[in-house]
C-alpha cells in the first residue's frame, strides 16, 4: 500500500489569519466604540492585543502565586510552603514564634548580641511580614530584651477622666502627664489616630540613653510617637504600638512600662503584671502598619490565619 503523507498545518498562514482577524476586530472596537479604545490605551494595552495582554497577566499572576506559595515562613522550623502556612490559626503561628524564639534568647533577661537581635528581626519579617529592628536611624534603646510593667492611662486632653476611657478603667490613670505631654489640646481635637496612640502606648527609657541629654531636641523629637513591636515571648502575642512616655527608673527593676490595653493584650496584666519581652523599632516609613494587635501576615494578608 503506497505510503501517504499526513496533512500539515501551515502555521504561517494560521497566523496570517488570525493576524487579520485581529485587525478587523481592532478597526471595529475604534468605529464602534471609541471611548473604550481610548481607555486601553491610556493604560497601555493596544486594542488589536487585548489578548495577549490578559495571556500576560495571567501568567504573571500564576508566576507570583507560585513563589508566594513556595516562600519559607521562618527557617526550618515552620512548614516549608504558604499553603501549609496559610492553615495556620493564630493561635498555632504565635506558638510556632514563641518556639523559635526560645532558641534565640538567653536563659535569662539580658542585653541581646547583635547577632541574637539580627535573628529576631528576621523572625518578626518571616512570621508578620513587618520590618523591626532594635536599631533605627542609628538610634537604639539600651536593652531591646527586657522586663515590661504596667502602666496606668494618660491623660490625652485638659479635663480627661478615667472614665472617659474604653477599658480597663480599673487601672486608674496617672496624676501627671506622659513625657510628652497632651495627645491633643481639648478633647474637641482628639481624633482617632490620637485615641488609639494613648491606647496602645508604651514608656521607654529614654532617660538612660548616653546621649540624651546631648541630642534632646533631636531625640524628644525622634522618640515621640515612635511605632514599635513588643512581643511577649513565652506565648509569642505581638502587638504595635507607640513611644508616649518615658520610663521605668532603674530601680523599679523593670526596663519598659505599657498601657492598660497592651499587658492585657500580652497576658501580662495578672500576678505581678509584669513580663519579660521584646521590643523593637518599627520601619514604616509609609505608616501602613496600624496600632494594636498583630494577628496576620502584613505583606500575605488576614485570610492566611484563622481569627480564633
Amino acid at each position: 500500500m503506497p505510503y501517504t503523507p499526513k496533512p500539515t498545518l501551515d502555521f504561517s498562514k494560521l497566523h496570517a489569519s488570525l493576524a487579520g482577524k485581529a485587525r478587523s476586530s481592532e478597526r471595529y472596537l475604534r468605529k464602534h466604540h471609541p471611548q473604550a479604545v481610548a481607555l486601553l490605551e491610556s493604560a497601555g494595552v493596544q486594542p488589536g492585543k487585548i489578548r495577549e495582554h490578559a495571556a500576560k497577566l495571567l501568567t504573571s499572576g500564576a508566576l507570583a502565586g507560585t513563589l508566594m506559595l513556595g516562600a519559607p515562613i521562618v527557617g526550618k522550623a515552620l512548614p516549608a510552603t504558604g499553603a501549609q502556612f496559610a492553615s495556620l490559626t493564630v493561635t498555632q503561628l504565635r506558638q510556632t514564634l514563641a518556639g523559635q524564639l526560645q532558641t534565640i534568647l538567653p536563659q535569662t533577661v539580658a542585653p541581646l548580641t547583635k547577632e541574637q537581635e539580627d535573628n529576631i528581626s528576621k523572625l518578626m519579617k518571616d512570621t508578620w511580614g513587618i520590618n523591626a529592628k532594635a536599631e533605627l536611624d542609628g538610634n537604639r534603646l539600651n536593652q531591646s530584651y527586657g522586663y515590661i510593667g504596667a502602666e496606668q492611662h494618660l491623660p490625652r486632653f485638659p479635663g480627661d477622666s478615667l472614665d472617659q476611657h474604653d477599658e480597663y478603667l480599673q487601672e486608674g490613670i496617672t496624676p501627671g502627664l506622659g513625657a510628652w505631654g497632651y495627645f491633643a489640646p481639648s478633647k474637641n481635637q482628639l481624633t482617632e489616630d490620637l485615641i488609639q496612640k494613648e491606647k496602645y502606648y508604651v514608656a521607654v527609657q529614654t532617660l538612660y540613653l548616653p546621649d540624651w541629654e546631648r541630642r534632646l531636641p533631636y531625640l524628644r523629637d525622634w522618640y515621640k510617637y515612635r511605632k514599635v513591636l513588643v512581643v511577649n515571648p513565652a506565648n509569642g502575642k505581638t502587638i504595635i504600638a507607640d513611644v508616649a512616655d518615658s520610663g521605668p527608673a532603674n530601680w523599679t527593676g523593670k526596663h519598659f512600662g505599657g498601657s492598660p490595653e497592651v499587658m492585657a493584650f500580652l497576658g501580662l496584666n495578672v500576678g505581678p503584671q509584669k513580663g519579660a519581652v521584646l521590643l523593637s523599632f518599627v520601619d514604616d516609613p509609609e505608616n501602613q502598619i496600624p496600632l494594636g494587635p498583630v494577628e496576620y501576615n502584613v505583606q500575605r494578608g488576614p485570610l492566611l490565619v484563622a481569627t480564633k
